[in-house]
């Protein structure tokens, strides 16, 4: 970073309420609601904590759907809340509705995560969310890794609330997130005696010193540069369209597949359940220095790093030239050199067939 770009980020006026004002309605936009959104001034996992601790508590039970290692950290929340939590625990092959509505028998409340990117599976959404509105269960969905690569609709498929991140689709920043919030949501929250208030976790301290006074002081000291920066980017994203950047997602998805495919490797989750946020796949033993974490290219994660790596296909490196310089580094690294010219054309031609 030059001088004049550093100099650019310091001193900061102070945010104003309309650009809070303004991020709120493009986040609306983003998740395709007209409800409420909560600003948290923290990385997504903090409002991940928030939301449990508020929309559960004793007298509840709740279906915690696994799919990952945010999904068991979401159980512990709600279990310290008093909550009578049941953990369905789902791999890479995905849901299937008749068990998932199975266990959701007796329960009022279920919390799913859209799309992992630590194994890069996602689940059908729409689908499982439709069991939910037939038995009237409060739903908490974790769409911080899908948002911006996957299809989400707040309000037609009865979300309850949705915690969203920055950092991944959107190409904005960790540093601050979001939650749509439904009216259901809020009434359950304000009446759980063990919800947080005046705490850094509380949904409700939002609510009352934001969204339900003139909106002409922000609540807190906001992070200025973190908060200005999701505002560019949902900006940019608007401009595009959320359906482009939607697409532009599937089809990095899927010429990350045929390239992988044609070295011959074998995707890791399940056809039908790969996510359109990165693509994991199934190689134990990859070539020393090609992987690095938060890169392109990177390892798996915790219990997977010996089964896996990843294709981080999102934000900026869901664009074919990125994607098809890391297949020509992963192609050489194998020791298919032969093969560069074939991996492109296949990666190529599924970017351009994809709707």
């Amino acid at each position: 970073m030059n001088a004049l770009a550093a100099e650019a980020l310091l001193d900061q006026p102070p945010l104003q309420p309309a650009e809070v004002v303004e991020l709120e309605a493009l986040l609306a936009r983003t998740l395709r609601t007209t409800g409420s959104v909560v600003l948290c001034q923290a990385e997504a996992v903090t409002l991940l904590e928030a939301v449990a601790s508020s929309v559960a508590g004793p007298g509840n039970r709740v279906l915690n759907v696994v799919t990952g290692p945010y999904g068991a950290l979401f159980g512990g929340w709600l279990r310290r809340t008093g909550a009578e939590v049941f953990d369905l625990v789902v791999d890479h092959q995905g849901l299937p509705e008749p068990t998932f509505r199975r266990a959701l028998a007796g329960m009022d409340t279920v919390a799913l995560t859209q799309a992992e990117a630590a194994t890069g599976a996602n689940l059908d959404l729409a689908a499982l969310l439709a069991v939910t509105r037939d038995l009237g269960v409060l739903t908490v969905v974790d769409a911080v890794a899908a948002i911006g690569a996957e299809p989400l609709a707040v309000d037609d498929w009865g979300i309850d609330v949705a915690v969203i991140g920055g950092q991944k689709a959107l190409g904005g920043p960790a540093g601050v997130s979001a939650a749509s919030v439904s009216d259901r949501a809020w009434l359950r929250i304000e009446n759980n005696p063990s919800a947080p208030r005046s705490s850094t976790l509380s949904l409700l301290d939002w609510a009352e010193g934001w969204l339900r006074t003139d909106r002409s002081r922000i609540p807190g000291t906001p992070s200025v540069l973190e908060t200005r920066a999701l505002l560019a980017a949902l900006r940019r994203v608007h401009a595009d369209g959320i359906a482009a950047v939607e697409l532009r997602h599937r089809r990095a998805r899927a010429a990350t597949l045929a390239a992988v495919g044609r070295l011959g490797l074998r995707p890791w989750a399940a056809e039908g359940r790969r996510a359109a946020i990165c693509t994991t796949v199934a190689l134990p033993s990859p070539p020393p220095g090609i992987l690095q974490p938060g890169a392109l290219l990177a390892p798996g994660d915790g219990p997977l790093a010996g089964e896996l790596f990843r294709v981080n296909h999102y934000g900026r490196a869901a664009d074919p030239e990125v994607l098809l310089a890391g297949m020509d580094r992963l192609a050489g690294a194998l020791g298919f050199t032969g093969m560069r010219d074939a991996v492109r054309r296949a990666a190529s031609d599924a970017w351009e067939e994809t709707t």
